[in-house]
């Protein structure tokens, strides 16, 4: 059996090796299917040798191969994973952003028929996915790219951010789909009592969930910690994250 891959991208300093090299962790202990773990970095310092390194995929665009910070590409090179071809990987293919917690399995995520799988986003009513957890082949969105470098400000005219661009790039196309809604849940969202519960009660793991997201704050080292990142927003230090998250 051919194996699926896992990638990840990591650049800049938001996050340190110590992300990548749990991430690892979590979905060792997660997914029984043979599986390449590959993360695209420009800085590999850190990662543990398990873990398949590859620089940040060139794409043939100034403002994504040379990631300058000043542009907007600086905060869409997750889209560089479309490139075709992508070293010599081949295949089905999970995109896992770095600040999730795993709390399930990850086979089942190659089960679902589709192009693009990805999580509806929870605050949209259009198309848009949340790309912390999506699923593709290698090579099938290569299009997508073309068109942002064919017309980089009349294809972004619409879109504040890289899921924005690529959700809705493949709904145009017919080839959007979305995970069940249980298996990736916000932390945020669903994860938090409501007030004045949050207060009592720590966060809990929401039935059937596979994947905890983080979005904006807090990380999931903050809400280990029971740091809530707004003044707002309780959060009790959460102990599961202890378990799962390493």
């Amino acid at each position: 059996m051919q194996p699926v891959n896992i990638i990840c991208i990591k650049w800049g300093k938001k996050y340190g090796s110590d992300y990548v090299n749990t991430l690892y962790s979590m979905v060792s202990r997660n997914i029984s299917l043979p599986y390449r773990f590959v993360c695209f970095t420009d800085d590999a310092e850190g990662i543990r040798d398990e873990v398949e390194v590859k620089p940040i995929p060139e794409i043939g665009f100034e403002d994504f191969d040379q990631r300058k910070p000043w542009t907007f590409a600086h905060g869409w090179l997750k889209l560089t994973c479309f490139a075709d071809p992508l070293y010599d990987l081949q295949g089905p293919t999970l995109f896992l952003d770095l600040d999730i917690v795993i709390v399930g399995s990850l086979d089942e995520f190659f089960e679902p028929e589709g192009e693009f799988l990805v999580i509806k986003e929870w605050d949209k009513s259009d198309a848009t996915g949340n790309t912390s957890v999506f699923r593709f082949n290698i090579g099938a969105h290569v299009d997508a790219l073309e068109h942002l470098k064919a017309d980089p400000v009349g294809s972004r005219k619409d879109v504040r951010n890289e899921q924005e661009f690529i959700t809705q790039f493949v709904a145009r196309q017919g080839k959007l789909k979305y995970w069940p809604a249980q298996w990736c849940r916000s932390f945020k969202r669903h994860c938090l009592r409501p007030f004045p519960l949050s207060f009592f009660q720590q966060p809990r793991i929401p039935e059937g969930a596979k994947v905890i997201i983080f979005h904006g704050r807090p990380h999931p080292d903050d809400a280990l910690a029971g740091r809530s990142g707004k003044w707002y927003r309780k959060v009790l230090p959460t102990t599961w994250i202890k378990e799962y998250w390493r």
